[in-house]
């Protein structure tokens, strides 16, 4: 299953090349691409989403110092069919380059090409770390790139710092319930207004994923569960997760929502299911998927 923001067939990543050339630019302000692009009025199942342009593009230079002076950092991220592929960032407040206006990566789903939305995931995720690694945690020293491998090295100390990833579990549980198939759906306080989606947790030191499913599940709403089951993984750059997702049955105890965490909780016939996250997310592939198969099931034994 390709999900989005994972890596895209004929790219070959790299942290060094021989001479630029013809290159695909993600240029950064913060969380913003600089793109090309056609009028804002295309929907989105976004909800975060207010509008999306109906065409969107990389900018594609030849120049490789077309940005002069006003790129904070640059980094090579190998090529893509055969051509470079670059990132860089710009200051706050900068003004995209001229020919480009700035649009956020949920804007550009399903508008920007699918093997460069890819690697605009990984460019952001690439040049946050670039940023907050310029120091050596141990000793304060600036630090500096590997031309070798994507690691900064301090210089006086040695000490190596590498991408950062923090795996994160999500987790489906659903249930049996006088004859209906329900799921077990969660809303957290910052989600927009109605949605509920599946269940999820940063995995802890020393536990397995099996083990912060089990643990995230009882900790946030108060359920037990068994028969848990693998269904996909996706990177997510918002800011630097792997999102690994699981399929749970539901094995005992009453919903009791973790204050703070979870503003709301409920079982969902798969049938009358509330407002759901986009499309770009694992969360809705995982539910989509779910309710497919329960709903075959049901159809089966009837």
């Amino acid at each position: 299953m390709e999900l989005p923001f994972s890596s895209p067939p004929h790219y070959e990543p790299a942290v060094s090349c021989g001479a630029p050339g013809e290159a695909h630019w993600f240029v950064f302000r913060g969380d913003d691409l600089a793109v090309e692009m056609g009028p804002l009025q295309a929907p989105s199942d976004d909800p975060r989403v207010k509008a999306r342009p109906v065409w969107a593009r990389l900018p594609l230079q030849k120049n490789h110092n077309w940005l002069r002076s006003s790129a904070l950092r640059t980094l090579y991220l190998g090529c893509l069919d055969g051509r470079q592929c670059w990132a860089a960032e710009l200051a706050d407040g900068a003004a995209a380059p001229a020919g480009t206006a700035w649009a956020g990566l949920r804007a550009l789903y399903s508008v920007l090409e699918d093997a460069h939305f890819a690697l605009a995931g990984r460019a952001l995720q690439l040049v946050a770390w670039d940023r907050t690694h310029q120091y050596c945690g141990r000793c304060g020293t600036p630090t500096e790139a590997k031309r070798e491998e994507r690691a900064r090295i301090c210089p006086k100390c040695k000490l190596t710092a590498y991408p950062r990833l923090a795996p994160a579990v999500m987790a489906l549980v659903h249930r049996e319930n006088g004859g209906k198939r329900e799921l077990l759906l969660g809303r957290s306080p910052h989600f927009p207004a109605g949605m509920y989606s599946a269940l999820a947790g940063f995995v802890e030191p020393g536990e397995s994923l099996e083990q912060c499913l089990e643990r995230e599940v009882h900790e946030e709403v108060g359920v037990r569960v068994a028969n848990i089951r693998y269904f996909a993984s996706q990177p997510w750059p918002f800011p630097h997760s792997l999102m690994i997702a699981f399929v749970a049955e539901w094995s005992g105890g009453e919903i009791a929502p973790q204050a703070g965490e979870i503003e709301d909780a409920k079982w969902f016939d798969v049938l009358q299911l509330p407002k759901l996250p986009s499309r770009i997310s694992i969360a809705r592939r995982l539910i989509d998927a779910v309710c497919q198969e329960l709903v075959e099931r049901s159809n089966e034994q009837n």
